[in-house]
């Protein structure tokens, strides 16, 4: 058996090598983070303090809210540091940690987004019965759900990382660690780590995405029966901005795990990458609140009161 040197460092290969572009995107990056703390946080406590959104679906679309800024916080800040420093190098244990809260947050975040079709389901289709059903006891018990799912799957990603041998120093060919990247750089036989991305993208990942799906058959033949053209109004308003970010954030992802040159690395992979991991989270609250008439209200309401 050769002998292998093994590196405890790991190269991003980041989103340029031009020194005359690190300034610039440092400062378009940290605007754009800035904003999507501001714009997610406002939204949380606009929810917290209006009693006019006190309900199931603005606490689901709060707990997305504090997701969104959770997964900017993992990638944004690392990215900022390396255009400042212009070095790229992270460490294994730092890598690995990376990407376990990437995964918990990308999951929760489409477990949430099937949570709140189910929710605009019984609302549109059992309107009768929502109170009932969207319980509040029902609606923490769901985001705890949520969360736990995601934290299992995570760390069963970690734990089998953490068993591989990382002897190459070719670069991440991406501006954060990502996981089918940091398996393409281990000396060691990643057979399992690959089976598990596929069975956890097939068979969770898969119910994952028809329960975000399916309740939207349903609604969209109940809207259509719908005798008044206000409420028909109304319920496409939400439903759509809901759509709008659940293809948004699935469309990118997609694009960036399934296209069929996946080992082609080149700057389109790296710009959708760009959008599902920083974009998202900042087009996610204008969509709901530019779209939302009692979002706008509540602001507008909460300005006159400054």
């Amino acid at each position: 058996m050769e002998n292998q040197t093994r590196f405890h460092i790991l190269v991003l290969s980041g989103l340029s090598d031009l020194p005359s572009l690190q300034l610039p995107l440092f400062l378009v990056f940290l605007l754009v983070f800035l904003m999507t703390l501001t714009g997610n946080l406002l939204i949380v406590l606009l929810i917290c303090t209006d009693s006019h959104l006190q309900t199931p679906m603005y606490f689901f679309l709060g707990t997305l809210a504090c997701l969104d800024m959770g997964y900017s916080s993992v990638t944004t800040p690392r990215m900022l540091f390396d255009f400042h420093t212009q070095k790229r190098f992270i460490s294994i244990q730092a890598c690995i940690t990376q990407i376990y809260f990437i995964l918990v947050f990308a999951v929760s975040e489409l477990s949430l987004l099937a949570v709140m079709s189910y929710d605009r389901y019984v609302a549109i289709c059992h309107p009768l019965h929502y109170i009932q059903i969207m319980h509040w006891k029902t609606c923490v018990l769901l985001v705890l759900g949520v969360l736990m799912i995601s934290m299992v799957c995570s760390m069963v990603h970690v734990l089998l990382l953490l068993k591989l041998t990382f002897c190459s120093f070719q670069p991440l060919q991406s501006f954060f660690c990502d996981l089918p990247q940091l398996l393409l750089v281990s000396c060691s036989d990643t057979f399992i780590n690959v089976l598990l991305i596929l069975i956890l993208a097939i068979f969770p990942g898969g119910a994952i995405f028809a329960l975000t799906l399916c309740p939207y058959i349903i609604i969209l033949n109940t809207i259509m029966k719908m005798q008044s053209k206000a409420m028909r109004s109304k319920a496409f308003s939400t439903c759509s901005s809901h759509l709008t970010v659940v293809f948004i954030f699935y469309g990118t992802g997609f694009f960036s795990y399934f296209h069929p040159n996946a080992k082609d690395h080149s700057s389109l992979d790296k710009m959708a990458s760009v959008f599902y991991t920083v974009l998202t989270p900042l087009v996610n609250p204008l969509i709901y609140s530019l779209r939302n008439e009692i979002m706008k209200t509540s602001l507008k309401r909460a300005l006159r009161q400054l």
